[in-house]
């Protein structure tokens, strides 16, 4: 199955110097490019190959759309982590200032590097040009209309960016650190206190249309998800982000391949493929106080009980 191990050739993204080559599905197009591949290829190949056969929606939204002039980088990898090495490139990508969509153990989120300025302020802003019309220009306001959060590799990132969890105050509130550490990583954001190494980028809300306020608080997450803590931990970084919402207040795009379709043609630089997610957000703690409030109940909540 030397087909799955092949891309077609991309070209140069806008904004950056870095050409790269844009990965996309191998049935698609005549010209290939053999990428090389580890000295055991993992056996997921196999898995890739049969998953080919989409229905004819989803093979509509996976059509030539990806050919457009300054491409958009296209990675399908596998959900394990076993094929890390195709992760490469959108890493160097991140490095450069890019902004993309990556899986998480939820939904998919667009990313950036947090100590970005250009990366932030494209996440925020380059959706809402003119030339972005009608329901998507709606659908993406929604999403950033949003505080965004710090995709973390470990706690330590947490206490480097925040002023950490509550703990005890001697008048009967017990630290809750244990409980948060036995949940982490996991489909989790705690809004905690911001310290003085979060940029202040971050730390801002609102729409180019609107005065941006300022914030004192940020949600951390430590997703338990192979492709985003490879991602993470390659970069040696943690990333800022956003969920890739729906028009609806508790929608969300969860085919990688719909979300390329609306935002690749806007100027998207990446997207990872881990395949179609579930509906699930992740249940979100407000920790600024000594009494944890649950904002948003998701996918699990066994810390609430």
């Amino acid at each position: 199955m030397a087909d799955s191990k092949t891309v077609s050739v991309g070209g140069r993204i806008p904004g950056l110097d870095l050409a790269v080559p844009r990965m996309l599905r191998p049935s698609q197009f005549p010209s290939r490019l053999s990428f090389p591949a580890p000295a055991k290829p993992p056996l997921r190949f196999r898995v890739l190959a049969m998953a080919v056969k989409r229905s004819p929606k989803r093979l509509k939204y996976s059509a030539p759309r990806f050919t457009k002039e300054g491409g958009l980088v296209y990675v399908e990898a596998d959900p394990s982590g076993e094929d890390i090495w195709k992760l490469d490139p959108i890493v160097e990508l991140l490095k450069q200032g890019a902004v993309g969509v990556i899986p998480t153990d939820t939904v998919y989120a667009i990313v950036c590097d947090l100590k970005s300025p250009s990366a932030i302020e494209r996440l925020r802003r380059y959706y809402f040009s003119p030339s972005f019309e009608g329901v998507l220009s709606l659908l993406v306001a929604l999403a950033l209309d949003l505080p965004l959060s710090i995709l973390c590799r470990s706690l330590r990132d947490i206490d480097t960016y925040t002023t950490g969890f509550p703990r005890g105050d001697g008048q009967g509130h017990a630290s809750i650190f244990r409980a948060v550490k036995h949940c982490l990583p996991g489909p989790y954001t705690f809004i905690l206190t911001a310290s003085k190494e979060l940029p202040k980028r971050c730390m801002r809300y609102g729409t180019p249309t609107a005065k941006y306020a300022a914030r004192k608080d940020v949600g951390v997450r430590i997703p338990d998800d192979a492709i985003c803590r490879e991602i993470l931990e390659k970069l040696d970084a943690p990333l800022i982000s956003t969920s890739v919402k729906g028009l609806k207040e508790n929608e969300w795009l969860l085919d990688p391949v719909a979300i390329a379709d609306a935002y690749g043609p806007e100027g998207l630089d990446f997207i990872v493929d881990g395949g179609v997610r579930v509906a699930d957000p992740s249940t979100v703690v407000d920790m600024t106080r000594i009494t944890p409030v649950v904002v948003r109940q998701g996918k699990v909540t066994e810390l609430l009980q």
